[in-house]
Parts: C-alpha cells; structure tokens; sequence
C-alpha cells in the first residue's frame, strides 16, 4: 500500500498535526516506510506459535470470582468531613 499527499494531509488533520507543505513529501515517504515494515510482519508464519501473555512463561494468577461488598466501607468514609453509617452526608442543595 502506498501513501499519497491526499491520504498525508488526511491522517495529519485526523491527528490535528500541524504539517507544512515542505513536510508532507517527508511525512509521506515515512508513513510508506511504515506500512512497508508492517506488511514485511504480515509475511512472517506464525502458524505454530501460541498466544502469550508475557515474554516468560508463568502461569496468570486467578481469583474466584464472587460479589462482594470489598469491606473496605470504613476506609472510603475515613476522610469525609461527614458521614452517617458508612454514607456521605452531604448539605442539601434543593429547597
């Protein structure tokens, strides 16, 4: 795929980036360069190679999956210059 001025101006407004005239030949042999380097990855088989979620194997740790309230009640209101079992009191402001 290649990148025309058309397409460089585009991308630089999507992006609200300022490119002068003189910049837009740069910005577009760049943007080729990119999309060159991604197709080059596109090439690459990775048919044999499983899905990973870090660069060492570990095993991702898991919790049980339950509601609950976090019983941390107490520490949320800790601050609150007023509260009234475990809710912030707060002034009335509609008469």
């Amino acid at each position: 795929m290649s990148v025309d001025t058309a397409t460089v101006r585009r991308v630089a407004r999507l992006a609200r980036i300022a490119v002068s005239e003189e910049d837009v030949a740069t910005m577009q042999g760049e943007l080729n360069a990119i999309l060159g380097f991604v197709e080059q990855l596109g090439e690459v088989d990775v048919s044999g190679v499983e899905p990973m979620t870090s660069v060492t194997p570990m095993e991702m740790k898991k919790r049980e999956d339950a509601v609950t309230d976090g019983h941390k009640a107490e520490d949320i209101v800790a601050n609150a210059p007023a509260t009234q079992e475990h809710f912030f009191l707060v002034p009335k402001v509609v008469e």
